[in-house]
Parts: C-alpha cells; structure tokens; sequence
C-alpha cells in the first residue's frame, strides 16, 4: 500500500502524517508462491510533511520502478526461512543494517522532534544505517543482496521474501516487546509460515470508505455507495489506483453473491476474479478519477470533483483539517487494510543489532512516536498511553479488536488459494495487474 503523510494545517484538531500511494510498477513475470520474488500488490511511495516545517516528497525515479523488473529472477528457495531463527542476543556488532518506508526510523534529520534513532545508538551501541525504501519490490530487491540486516516489509512482500529464504524465523522470546503486541497482529498469514513468526508487527490500518456529508445522502454504510449504487454520484466517484483494489471488489461480493463462494479477497479462482472484474468495469463508468495521490485526493473531496470512494483514515482527517465536510466510515461489510512487519534476514551481518532494533521500535514510546509521526495505529498495546495526542489510538481504533476482526490485510495474490482450497488454482497478481489493465481501458 503506497503511503505518504501530510500534516493538517497548524491549529487543525488532528495532527498525523499518513498514507499515499503512487501507480503501481509494471508486471512482466507471472509467477507461483515459491518464486514471488517479481511481484508487488502494492507499490508504494511515502512522503511526509514535518512538523512545523513545509512539504518535502521522496521521488520514485525510474530506476527504483526498473527494480521490478529485476524482483522476478533469482532467490528460488523453495519452502521459504532457509535460516533458523536466533537462539540468543548478545552484544550488538556496532551497527545495523536497516530498508525502511519513510517515516519508520526517523533520526531527527527531517524533523528535530522526530528522532528515536539516536537514542537507540546510545543506549545499544549500534549505529543505524537506514536504505528509505520507495516499493515493496525495492524492499525484496534490496533484501536479496545479503547486505541488510532487517526490513520494514508490507503483507505483500511479506511472502515473497519468505517463500524465498531470504528472511528467518523470528524468535518472539528475544523480543521482550513482543508480549505486547496485540494479538490480532501475531501468527497472521502475513507475517508467520508453518506456525512460526517471520517479523515482529509494526502497526496496522483499514482502507475507509469517505463521502461529503453535503452530497452523498443518505449517509452510506455499505460499499454498494461505490459499486452497485455508484451511478447516483457519476463522475464524482473515486477509487484506489492499484490491482489490489481488486480485492475490495471481491470483498463486496463475498458478502453480497454469496453463491460465487468468496471465502477471502485474495484468493480468487477464475470464475470468482471474472466477477470482480466485471463488477469493476461498470464501476468504472461512474468513476471520475482514480487517486493515486494523497493531496489530490483531498483537493478532490475539497473541491467536489470526488464526493464518494476509498480512503484512509488520515487523509479523512486531513480533508476535516481542511474544511471539507466529509465523513470515513468502516462499511457493513467490512474493508482491505495493511500491516507493516519488521523482518531479519537470513544473511544478517549484525544479527544481535537487529533484534535490539526490532525490541527498539516496538517498544511502548517509540512505536507510540512513530504511529503519530506516520499515521497509523501503533501495534504494542502499551503504546497507548504513550501518544503525545491522548485520542490517536481512538481515532486510529488501535486496541478495538473487532473493528479489525472486519478487516482484511493486503496479502499477495498467489495460485495456491490463500482460503486453504486444494482443488482449485487461484490466480495471482500477475493475473490480477492484467485484469487491472483491463478494467482501466
């Protein structure tokens, strides 16, 4: 899920960062589980608004997307986590190796206040090298090289580095902070293989659906605002410009065609992604735009171009900041969402380093500081109360876990269906990117 983060204007009520995407890089490869290695549900640039300072942007340049391209080939471990997992943490190596999304290991350099890499310097001794990672594939690209220690992954690159070797098993128990991870976000089907926890869990949101109190009447609950009752708002509907917004299609219709025996939106047979498709094609005749820009995406919900379509929490806040009369609402029948896992690699150079980091960020002030800092919901229960804004984990519904008991995280596409079926072939994202193609015209 591509991700940047723009602070409301000063004297707003809310004041947190967040999510964007940028378009998705292009797909050659069509590939199995145990070669994920060439795909990427979710491609994704962060950018950042400091406090109290204007607007910078981390550009994608072409390179970085030419990364995907090189993601397919090579790293063909066959069962996934080649390497055992750590039985001890002694003394840190002196430094650590980090791939991060922007935002995630701040040092003070892009805002003074947001600094919670010096002081794990300090207390441990290993200095942080930090690679800002621009897509999951420059992630998977990066972590093939051997020359990183730990990684930032999203659910989608999650399994591919997995399924590769090129991460190992994380041993939970090394990681004192990790009793207080929320139980939603541990043994995911994102994050662990064959019972065993490849990361440690970060944070965590839902993909919303947000409409104009003065347009979209009456106040809709249900995805129907933007598939099947889409053509009420024509050309003012928005929607997600990714592949993996196929998936919350196929979420509508797991809960309205029951008879097309949706059981997850990430494993879908052909029969079951034609209907998708289909479904998104007439969608997109009532679309205006889809946003693949964070603040375009607020000027249109400002400005009345967009009155109804997906979102995240923070751009709502933003668009409120703003004085535009919208509302986010999680639908009735439930929504996609992301998480973000701190991984070890199986050729970590500084091994000790690295689980002291993963303990760092997730430990109660910090992983609090970087949940306001990025804009997410913090995933250490304790963070709570460490959040210098008292109604951040309110707001981002954090400890609710029936709220995200609704929510389904991105998770690659992959031909062994996800949903535990073993006599069909469910289609993958490459599959899903063709389609994508398709529906856009």
């Amino acid at each position: 899920m591509p991700r940047r983060g723009r602070r409301p204007p000063e004297g707003s009520s809310y004041n947190a960062p967040g999510r964007i995407p940028v378009p998705d890089a292009l797909w050659w490869q069509t590939v199995s589980f145990r070669i994920l290695a060439g795909l990427d549900s979710r491609v994704r640039q962060r950018e950042f608004t400091m406090r109290n300072a204007n607007p910078w942007k981390a550009a994608v340049t072409a390179g970085v997307l030419a990364l995907a391209v090189a993601c397919g080939s090579g790293g063909g471990g066959t069962h996934g986590g080649g390497a055992a997992e750590q039985k001890t943490v002694g003394k840190g190596e002196g430094r650590v190796d980090i791939i991060a999304w922007a935002g995630y290991a701040e040092d003070g350099s892009n805002d003074p206040k947001a600094d919670w890499v010096h002081p794990f310097e300090k207390q441990t001794g290993c200095k942080v090298n930090t690679k800002t990672a621009g897509t999951s594939d420059e992630m998977v690209s990066l972590m093939k090289t051997g020359q990183y220690d730990t990684v930032s992954a999203s659910g989608d690159a999650t399994l591919r580095l997995i399924a590769a070797g090129d991460v190992a098993p994380v041993n939970t128990r090394l990681v004192p902070n990790y009793r207080d991870i929320f139980s939603g976000l541990k043994m995911r089907p994102f994050n662990s293989k064959d019972g065993k926890m490849y990361g440690i869990p970060h944070g965590r949101g839902a993909n919303l659906l947000m409409y104009r109190t003065d347009k979209v009447s009456p106040a809709p609950d249900s995805w129907k605002a933007v598939f099947d009752g889409a053509a009420k708002y024509a050309g003012k509907v928005t929607a997600y410009d990714s592949p993996i917004y196929i998936a919350d299609a196929a979420l509508y219709l797991m809960k309205t065609r029951p008879a097309l025996g949706i059981k997850d939106p990430y494993a879908l047979d052909r029969t079951q992604l034609d209907a998708a498709v289909a479904l998104l094609k007439k969608q997109r005749q009532q679309i205006g735009e889809y946003w693949s820009d964070y603040q375009k995406e607020v000027t249109a919900f400002k400005g009345g171009d967009s009155v109804v379509g997906t979102t995240w929490q923070v751009i709502a806040n933003t668009a409120a900041a703003e004085k535009a009369p919208v509302k986010a609402v999680l639908p009735k029948e439930g929504a996609t969402g992301w998480s973000d896992t701190w991984m070890v690699s199986a050729k970590a150079a500084h091994p000790n380093c690295a689980y002291k980091w993963l303990n760092w960020i997730v430990s109660p002030k910090v992983n609090a500081q970087v949940a306001e800092y990025f804009g997410e919901a913090p995933a250490n229960a304790k963070a709570c109360k460490e959040t210098a804004d008292p109604r951040h984990c309110a707001v981002y519904h954090a400890d609710d876990e029936s709220y995200y008991r609704r929510v389904h995280f991105w998770t690659t596409p992959v031909p062994q269906c996800l949903d535990g079926r073993r006599n069909v072939k469910c289609t993958d994202y490459a599959e899903w990117t063709r389609a994508w193609t398709e529906i856009k015209g």
